[in-house]
C-alpha cells in the first residue's frame, strides 16, 4: 500500500476522500444490515421459517460467486460501471423491500417470503460489486481510505441498530407500530444507498488525491482505473507494447500464496462471527428480562463495539501488525464458542451482553489490521488483485459460518 511520503503535498482533498469512503462503506453494507436489525418484524410475520438464519443462506451464495468470478476477472473489469451497478441494485433492492410490504398490507405468507428472499439474493450480487471493487480500489492509495472504508461497513451496523432502537421506541404501543418503524427504517436505508451512487460518481474520483493515486495506477499498468480517469477528463492513452510491459505482473495464484496467511485469518474470523451472529442472538439465547428487546439490544451492542474497533488500528502503538500475532489472535477467536454456548445455558444477559461486545470487539479490530496490512509492497494491478482476493476469502468465512450457525438447533426441535 502506498505510503502518505510519497504523496505531493500539494495535493488536496484526503479528509474529504476520507469521509467519501466512509459514506460509501456505509452503503456498502446498510442494505443488509438493514435485513438483520428488521429481524424481529420478519420473525413476527414468518415464525416458522427462521428468517435471519434463511434470509443470510440465500445472501451469502449470491455474494461469494459473484465475488469468485469478478475476482478471476478483476483485471479487466471497468471498476466504475461495476461499483456504481453494485449501488444502484443496493438501492433497487432496499426499495423493493418497501413495495412488497406495502403491496401485501404487511401479511405474511411464501409468496412474500419468496419475493423477500429473491430481493436477498441481489443484495449478495450487489455486495460482491461493491465491496470486492471498492477494497481493490482502495488497496493502491492511503491506508486511511481502506480503514475508513470498513470503519464505514460496521457504522451501517450501527446505524441500522441506533435506528433500530428509535424507531421502535417510537411506534412500539401503536397500532402496527412494528410494521411503520420498519418502513420508515427501510426508506431512510434506500436514500443512503442512493446518496451512494451520487458520491461515488459525481465526488470521489474528482478529488485530486484520488485522481492522482488512480494516475499512479494506470502507469503501472492497472486498466481498471481507466474508466474512472475518463470520468474526470484523464486520458490514459498507452501502446500496446507498453501496456503489455506494464501488465506483467503476479499471478493470482502467487499473490495468494504469499498471503495466504492474511486470507486464512480473514476466513476464520468472519466464520466464528457469522457462525454466532445474527441466528444465534434471535432464537438460542432464551427469554430474559428486557424481552422483545433482548435481540435487538445484542444485535446493537455488537455493531457499536465493531464500529468502535475499527478506529482503534489508527493508534499505531496498539495496532498488530506482526503477521504471525494476526493469525494466532484470529484462531484463539475460536474460543468464543463454547463461551457462548455455556453463557446462553447458564449465565445471564449481562454476560451474554459482554460476550457480544467481544465478539464485535475483535472482529471489527482484526479486520482492519489485516486489510491495511496485507496489501503492501507490490505495484497497482497486484494491490487491486490481492484486494479482491482477500474480500473471496472474507466472503467465504461468512458463507461457512452461516451454515455452521445452523448447528445451533439441531436438536432443540426448532427445525
Amino acid at each position: 500500500m502506498t505510503n502518505d511520503d510519497s504523496i505531493p503535498t500539494r495535493l488536496e482533498g484526503k479528509s474529504m476522500a476520507t469521509v467519501v469512503c466512509w459514506f460509501l462503506g456505509l452503503g456498502s453494507l446498510v442494505a443488509w444490515n438493514s435485513m438483520l436489525t428488521i429481524a424481529d418484524y420478519y420473525y413476527d410475520l414468518f415464525p416458522n421459517y427462521h428468517p435471519s438464519r434463511v434470509l443470510t443462506l440465500v445472501y451469502q451464495p449470491f455474494a461469494l460467486g459473484t465475488m469468485a468470478v469478478l475476482a478471476y476477472k478483476e483485471a479487466k473489469i471497468n471498476t466504475r460501471k461495476r461499483n456504481l451497478f453494485g449501488y444502484i441494485l443496493f438501492t433497487l433492492c432496499t426499495f423493493g423491500l418497501v413495495v412488497i410490504d406495502l403491496a401485501s398490507s404487511g401479511k405474511g405468507g411464501i409468496g412474500n417470503y419468496i419475493g423477500i428472499c429473491v430481493l436477498v439474493g441481489g443484495f449478495g450480487v450487489a455486495d460482491a460489486h461493491v465491496q470486492g471493487g471498492m477494497v481493490g480500489d482502495l488497496s493502491f492509495m492511503c491506508p486511511e481510505f481502506i480503514q475508513s472504508f470498513f470503519a464505514g461497513l460496521a457504522a451501517s451496523g450501527a446505524l441500522t441498530s441506533g435506528l433500530r432502537l428509535m424507531t421502535k421506541a417510537i411506534f412500539d404501543k401503536t397500532d402496527h407500530g412494528l410494521r411503520k418503524g420498519v418502513i420508515l427504517f427501510l426508506a431512510i436505508s434506500t436514500f443512503v444507498e442512493f446518496l451512494c451512487i451520487f458520491l461515488y460518481a459525481y465526488v470521489f474520483g474528482k478529488l485530486p488525491i484520488v485522481k492522482y493515486f488512480r494516475k499512479k495506477a494506470s502507469s503501472e499498468g492497472s486498466t481498471t482505473v481507466n474508466a474512472d480517469l475518463a470520468a474526470v477528463g484523464i486520458q490514459t492513452a498507452n501502446s500496446r507494447a507498453d501496456n503489455d510491459v506494464k501488465l506483467e505482473r503476479l499471478s493470482n495464484k502467487q499473490l495468494l500464496l504469499q498471503n495466504l496467511d492474511y486470507a486464512i485469518a480473514l476466513y476464520l474470523i468472519y466464520v466464528i462471527t457469522l457462525s454466532i451472529f445474527p441466528g444465534f442472538l434471535y432464537e438460542n439465547t432464551g427469554s430474559h428480562k428486557l424481552g422483545s428487546w433482548y435481540s435487538v439490544v445484542l444485535v446493537a451492542m455488537y455493531n457499536v463495539w465493531d464500529l468502535i474497533a475499527r478506529y482503534i488500528p489508527l493508534i499505531e502503538c496498539i495496532k498488530l501488525k506482526s503477521r504471525k500475532g494476526l493469525v494466532i489472535a484470529s484462531i484463539s477467536r475460536c474460543l468464543l464458542i463454547p463461551a457462548f454456548y455455556f453463557t446462553a445455558k447458564y449465565a445471564d444477559q449481562g454476560w451474554m451482553i459482554f460476550l457480544i461486545s467481544l465478539l464485535g470487539l475483535t472482529n471489527g479490530y482484526l479486520t482492519v489490521c489485516i486489510l491495511t496490512a496485507a496489501p503492501k509492497g507490490y505495484k497497482a494491478p497486484e494491490q487491486n488483485a490481492l484486494g479482491n482476493l482477500l474480500v473471496v476469502f472474507l466472503l467465504g468465512g461468512i458463507f461457512s459460518g452461516v451454515c455452521l450457525d445452523w448447528l445451533w438447533i439441531i436438536g432443540n426441535g426448532k427445525f
